[in-house]
């Protein structure tokens, strides 16, 4: 059995992935470090950007960390500042966007499972979020 050790991840040193449409993520906590319960990470929105809409198959948490958003949950807008943070369910619709037109806003996100996927609401495609972001272990 391998001993599993506590690692720092610095996110100024890791390669963000683009996600499209003025975003990009830094995956932090995945099963590449070690984790058997979550992942967690950090997403960069220039100004005016969002992710689709979409939903997952676990629970999420989002702090905002930079700037002002606009949190999309289940067809309700909130606007949301730095230190924000959602508790959304599995299942329940959401998305999230930057409010400003000059901007960035940043959240940092947790999945309640490192198994967790996305499903974009428009097309009903499902991927894993460790795909997504590259972490993906043993899979």
């Amino acid at each position: 059995m391998t001993e599993r050790v506590g690692v720092i991840l610095r996110p100024s040193e890791i390669t963000p992935r683009q996600r499209g449409g003025g975003a990009s993520t830094i995956p932090l906590v995945s099963q590449r470090v070690g984790s058997k319960d979550f992942l967690n990470g950090i997403t960069r929105f220039g100004p005016g950007a969002a992710i689709a809409e979409h939903f997952h198959n676990c629970d999420e948490s989002v702090m905002l960390l930079r700037g002002e958003g606009i949190a999309h949950i289940d067809g309700v807008a909130h606007r949301v500042g730095v230190g924000d943070t959602s508790f959304i369910p599995a299942g329940v619709h959401h998305y999230f966007e930057n409010a400003s037109a000059t901007e960035e806003m940043q959240i940092f996100w947790t999945y309640a499972s490192v198994d967790a996927t996305r499903t974009i609401v428009a097309t009903g495609v499902t991927t894993r979020i460790d795909e997504e972001h590259g972490t993906a272990v043993g899979i």
